[in-house]
């Protein structure tokens, strides 16, 4: 028998108690208990409605009643290994492949996005008989051992880089070695991997396979330039190793324009192995491998079966079809690229507002707003962007950040998001960034004390009786000149906060 529901704080009590430390929360400080959602709303035990922009998992939106359905129905009937002929299980590897190129024909189901690439790695080394990787900088594939090894997200903090393990630059050309401003990002990026081979080559080692993320979304939501894919696929190809596209984060149509995201480079562009995951059973565990029918046939030459207990079983398998009717019918993919579009819109008119938004980039309902100090350097706005997104959880808006400077706020809510939903998040982004001109005079004045004074910011914050984080939150040009502008007007030391706030206050009314 079920307990009686438990108070936030004694389940928060439990949880430090039970649960494994290196398990975080969102919002550790003040963490959301949530016991309800539907569609793009989730709901903490006190009813209140938070708007959910992260959540790619909920895919065609929380506890969608067709798939909710599905699950049920089949649960009814049989759950079973995938050893037994069922219905279920070729006709979702039929219809998956209705949304792939023809010539990556052969499937395999697993339960989650890690499993997939540990055997999308395995594959390609059986395949190749090579054993190196290629992977992007900052990139993350799951959890397991082998795919923590080729994750620098992860591995840098841990044992570090593996011999047989080699990093190329991520394809950013925002903040990247190669801007938007180089004649020929592409090529440029794509003579990194080439140069990585040659070197490899050298030392001896061989490449298996350039293992990337679609787009790259820990990496701080990139969309890599067209025609990338194909340059890397070329040099990969040439060295006997073959092209892994992960799209465990924005694979079914949340890039709009396409069903998978690695389509955006182009028609001409097939990768060798499809990794799978996350929205796929939209919270239930399913995971997908697809691939060709010469890369599977070596895995098979081994003689050793490949089986996996829950992978591809009835409930999985109805799950996962109920989640691809649900997309036809309710006409995601066009949604998605009907109301990214009017996001970016909104995020752009904003971003010619506050200089703290450095850049807007995105597809679908795949989108990064990239968090600014300064337009010359673009120093990541790291504490900016956690004030930020601490400030929409108080509006009731879930939001979160990636990239390595934690400093990019990303969008992958359901993919039912609508247009009202991206206004209010947008306002209330507007709102929390412009306050009021109080603030601003506060704000100001404080980085006058500090400038003239040398005040630290933890003593004007104990002073002023204002979070220490508004002091970093000032990044518009016309304050900081005005800031330093009215420093000259009271160098000595001794003038008093009252009057440099009244000279101050005047002149920031009229920003």
């Amino acid at each position: 028998m079920r307990p009686a529901q438990r108070s936030r704080e004694e389940t928060l009590a439990l949880r430090r108690q039970l649960i494994g430390s290196s398990c975080k929360l969102f919002f550790s400080d003040d963490p959301v208990k949530i016991v309800k959602a539907k569609g793009q709303y989730m709901y903490d035990e006190k009813g209140r409605q938070y708007l959910d922009c992260i959540n790619n998992v909920a895919h065609v939106g929380h506890c969608h009643p067709d798939v909710v359905k599905a699950a049920h129905e089949q649960n009814q009937l049989l759950n079973t290994n995938s050893r037994y002929l069922h219905d279920n299980l070729v006709d979702y590897a039929e219809r998956l492949s209705k949304t792939l190129p023809e010539k990556l024909c052969t499937f395999y189901f697993l339960n989650s996005g890690s499993e997939a690439n540990d055997l999308a790695l395995r594959m390609a080394r059986q395949y190749t008989k090579h054993e190196d990787i290629i992977v992007l900088d900052h990139a993350y594939h799951g959890h397991l051992t082998s795919l923590i090894d080729i994750s620098p997200y992860k591995f840098r903090n841990l044992e570090g880089q593996k011999e047989w393990v080699h990093v190329a630059p991520v394809p950013d050309t925002y903040r990247g070695i190669y801007r938007e401003d180089h004649e020929d990002s592409v090529t440029a990026y794509a003579n990194e991997v080439r140069s990585i081979i040659e070197q490899a080559h050298k030392r001896g080692r061989k490449i298996a396979a350039f293992f990337v993320e679609s787009l790259p979304s820990v990496g701080g939501q990139i969309i890599p330039p067209a025609g990338y894919f194909q340059k890397v696929a070329e040099h990969v190809h040439k060295a006997g190793g073959i092209f892994i596209a992960d799209e465990i984060q924005v694979g079914f149509g949340r890039v709009g324009k396409h069903f998978w995201a690695f389509q955006l480079q182009g028609e001409d562009f097939i990768p060798d192995i499809v990794t799978m995951g996350k929205p796929i059973g939209n919270g239930h565990p399913i995971a997908c491998v697809a691939t060709t029918k010469e890369v599977a046939e070596a895995f098979a030459a081994t003689g050793v079966e490949y089986f996996n207990t829950f992978g591809g079983n009835p409930v999985s398998c109805a799950i996962g079809l109920a989640v691809l009717d649900v997309i036809e019918k309710e006409h995601l993919q066009a949604h998605a690229t009907e109301v990214g579009n009017f996001l970016m819109n909104l995020l752009n008119q904003q971003k010619i507002k506050h200089p703290l938004i450095g850049d807007i980039r995105g597809t679908g309902l795949f989108i990064g707003v990239d968090l600014i100090k300064d337009q010359a350097e673009r120093t990541p706005a790291t504490a900016e962007a956690e004030y930020l997104i601490t400030r929409l959880k108080e509006e009731y808006i879930l939001l979160s950040t990636d990239g390595p400077g934690r400093n990019v706020l990303k969008f992958k809510p359901p993919m039912c998001f609508n247009m009202e939903d991206a206004k209010f998040v947008v306002d209330t982004i507007d709102k929390i960034l412009t306050g009021n001109a109080d603030q601003k005079a506060q704000t100001a004045l404080q980085w006058l004390l500090m400038s003239c004074l040398k005040t630290s910011a933890e003593q004007l914050s104990l002073l002023f009786r204002i979070p220490k984080i508004q002091l970093e939150m000032v990044n518009a040009e016309h304050i900081r000149k005005l800031v330093f502008n009215s420093a000259l007007k009271f160098p000595n030391k001794n003038r008093s906060k009252t009057k440099i706030f009244s000279l101050l206050t005047p002149q920031l009314y009229k920003t």
